[in-house]
């Protein structure tokens, strides 16, 4: 379900517009590695009022094998304001370029998507021009907000980022923009329209609230939750609890240590107007769970050898991976969900393991592995990270699926084995 887009220019038009964009592109890719340090403005004598801009452009291109490449690039301009030590401001502004902006190769997600994003009074996001499955051109307003440090509390207002849970790959209660299991850059969650306010209640526990509204304030697709942390030496939790749009949601999360290990999880249980045969581990049809388990750990090898393993449940997956497609193409409501990031996976379990390793100061190096324990499949993603400079970082992955693939009426028979061999290639600017 793509964001309804305003009627393509004229076709000298778009390639004046594509000229112009493609010159800036270079000309900040030539200019920006020799650029360093950063820029504050500052007002008053004292610097009560400090302006931080920021500049980032982002250049994407996802390789397919068999199919059309996918490029995305992302110039972002952001502004954080800090007025003594009370008040801040944030706001980001960010322009997006995409060639064969159509459907991403089978059960993959990896770059940001195109869809609208939940919990916004207004998307902010328009097109400059477009054509077809070709190519978009769109920019958008994705944070803008206020925020004040009181004694008691931290209140904040306006689009802002929110991510809640304890889960490395997967999640059972982030609720508001959470990412998919196989997104690779992760710095920029979408930003929501919501107030919050952190309450402080003692020196080992708060309470997090958060009303987060929908188009049009639509209170079925508005959220207000709550949140309750606390810890108590090295175990820490939260109780989760409100309402997400038209669901009613009970949660709990937690984490501690184990020797060197840490260990974490997430159980959330979502009532929900539409019936969910075995949502909830086989027992209430209205009641749909989530869970994840997960571990970590460092091993003294060199640098230090990181791993992880999580196992995910989720009761808004399929016991059948046939039937995804069907509830897609037929299914508002679960449309719906899968687009409101509800349903990670589209089976009901899965497993990740993941390791890490930084060789050196220009090179980390992670290997990845998400199955499927619904239809046997699954994906093995190694990623390479360079950071060259403090300005400029560079992101190669591959994508390598197996399982059954697709039956003789081309439906997948898995959820990741109908999917192609596939390469990512990033490259970040700062300022």
């Amino acid at each position: 379900m793509k964001i309804p887009l305003r009627p393509p220019f004229h076709k000298e038009g778009r390639q004046k517009i594509l000229a112009i964009i493609k010159s800036m592109i270079f000309t900040i890719l030539l200019l920006f590695p020799s650029v360093s340090g950063s820029v504050e403005i500052t007002v008053g004598e004292d610097k009560d009022l400090v302006f931080n801009p920021s500049m980032a452009l982002k250049a994407s291109l996802l390789v397919p094998e068999g199919d059309p490449a996918l490029n995305l690039w992302r110039l972002r301009l952001g502004m954080d304001g800090k007025y003594q030590s009370w008040a801040k401001l944030g706001f980001a502004y960010e322009q997006r370029i995409r060639t064969n902006p159509g459907e991403e190769t089978g059960g993959f997600a990896i770059l940001p998507p195109e869809t609208e994003a939940s919990y916004r009074l207004r998307q902010l996001d328009w097109s400059l021009a477009e054509k077809g499955m070709e190519y978009s051109y769109r920019h958008e307003i994705d944070r803008t907000f206020l925020s004040f440090h009181l004694d008691q509390a931290d209140l904040t207002l306006g689009r802002q980022a929110i991510g809640w849970g304890r889960g490395v790959i997967f999640s059972a209660v982030d609720v508001f923009s959470p990412f998919q299991p196989l997104e690779i850059d992760r710095e920029w969650r979408r930003g929501v329209d919501a107030a919050r306010a952190d309450l402080k209640i003692s020196d080992r526990s708060s309470l997090d609230l958060v009303s987060a509204w929908g188009p049009d304030a639509d209170i079925d697709k508005s959220a207000f939750l709550g949140r309750l942390r606390g810890f108590a030496g090295r175990l820490d939790g939260e109780f989760i609890f409100g309402w997400r749009a038209r669901d009613l949601m009970y949660a709990a999360t937690c984490s501690s240590r184990l020797g060197g290990a840490e260990l974490h999880g997430e159980l959330a249980f979502f009532d929900t107007p539409e019936r969910f045969p075995g949502g909830a581990f086989g027992r209430w049809d209205f009641a749909v769970a989530k869970a994840v388990l997960g571990t970590s750990y460092t091993f003294q090898i060199g640098h230090g050898l990181s791993a992880w393993a999580e196992y995910h449940f989720s009761g808004f997956g399929f016991e059948d991976i046939k039937q995804a497609p069907l509830a897609l193409a037929t299914d508002n409501s679960y449309q719906t969900r899968f687009l409101r990031g509800d349903t990670q996976i589209l089976g009901r379990q899965a497993l990740a393991l993941r390791t890490a390793y930084e060789f050196n100061d220009l090179l980390d190096v992670s290997l990845s592995w998400i199955g499927s324990l619904t239809d046997g499949s699954g994906v093995i993603v190694p990623v390479f990270d360079s950071t060259v400079s403090d300005n400029l970082s560079v992101t190669a992955s591959f994508f390598f699926p197996y399982g059954p693939g697709l039956d003789s009426s081309g439906l997948p028979r898995s959820e990741y084995g109908s999917s192609p061999i596939a390469g990512f290639l990033q490259v970040n600017i700062y300022h």
